[in-house]
């Protein structure tokens, strides 16, 4: 009977995992995500039940941003840092998979790493930070149907606008506000590359200090930047150079003239009006100035073009 009573349990606990893996298929409805923002995630509920335990008093921070809201250069950052291939997968890079997992076999623990940021998502608005094989299983599916019903600009939108960049701080709006003070859409490149270096350990982490680990990784995400063309150091420089104040230069030609409008003056060969008082006299101009260059025996030398000796220097 006691082994009759252990088997039971063992198919009873066997069947609750295989329902509550299987019903990640049908629920949640994912397909909401399309035109709505989730208002709190489940990372966000599980940091909140992790400061009630500990008695800290603390609030979740998230200021949501359309995609277009967001710096260039940080989406391109999180991407290099957090998923290289994001726009070739389809929700798996297997490849980083297996070298993940060879890992854990040489260091014998299953940390599981190599995740996607469709497979972060998920995670992140679904799903708790626990790494044990059934959590990683339901994150598979609901990854899978991620990946089905929504587009890639969607799921990165998501993605940077639900993601912890530091202590209750969700989302890369209030990410930039806390940490610089500005906009997200107003980070620069080294910025993008800072914040992208903590979504591995947000809590830990900080995009501005000391930590040696951040300044490296940081700068080598710059240098990826940099080589495929994203950054262009020297125009960043002179764009965010201060302005300089300038002045307006009268030219001498012009000096003194208040109106420059109008016909033009007469040449030499016709006459022109000199008033005196109330009568005009003709007055009859018999020696044109003369407009010939010297030493041009009478043809007159064109002007020289000034768009000569000048070198394109777009780039440079």
């Amino acid at each position: 009977m006691l082994k009759k009573a252990m088997l039971y349990t063992v198919l009873a606990v066997m069947l609750i995992i295989v329902a509550n893996i299987t019903v990640c298929f049908v629920y949640p409805d994912v397909s909401k995500l399309k035109k709505h923002n989730p208002k709190k995630t489940a990372f966000m509920e599980y940091r909140e039940k992790q400061w009630a335990d500990e008695g800290i008093k603390k609030k979740i921070v998230q200021h949501w941003v359309p995609l277009k809201g967001i710096s260039p250069y940080l989406v391109k950052a999180v991407i290099i840092a957090e998923d290289d291939k994001f726009w070739r997968h389809e929700g798996f890079d297997f490849e980083a998979m297996q070298k993940a997992l060879e890992k854990d076999i040489q260091k014998r623990r299953f940390k599981a790493g190599g995740s996607t940021i469709s497979q972060q998502l998920a995670k992140n608005i679904y799903l708790s930070p626990s790494k044990s094989p059934i959590r990683k299983i339901k994150e598979a599916i609901l990854t899978w149907r991620l990946e089905r019903a929504l587009s890639k600009k969607r799921i990165v939108e998501l993605y940077l606008n639900v993601a912890e960049w530091g202590d209750g701080q969700f989302g890369i709006e209030a990410a930039a506000r806390h940490y610089y003070g500005k906009r997200a859409s107003a980070l620069s490149a080294e910025e993008a590359a800072q914040l992208a270096t903590v979504l591995p350990n947000p809590t830990r982490l900080k995009p501005i200090g000391e930590s040696r680990y951040v300044r490296n990784r940081a700068a080598r995400i710059y240098r990826i930047m940099v080589l495929r063309g994203i950054v262009i150091p020297e125009y960043e420089e002179v764009m965010n150079a201060p302005e300089e104040k300038t002045e307006e230069v009268i030219p001498e030609s012009l000096a003194g003239q208040e109106n420059t409008s109008g016909p033009l003056p007469p040449s030499g060969e016709e006459s022109q009006k000199n008033t005196v008082g109330d009568s005009t006299q003709m007055i009859q101009n018999p020696h044109p100035p003369d407009t010939t260059a010297p030493g041009t025996d009478g043809q007159v030398e064109p002007a020289p073009n000034p768009a000569e000796g000048l070198e394109n220097q777009q780039g440079e």
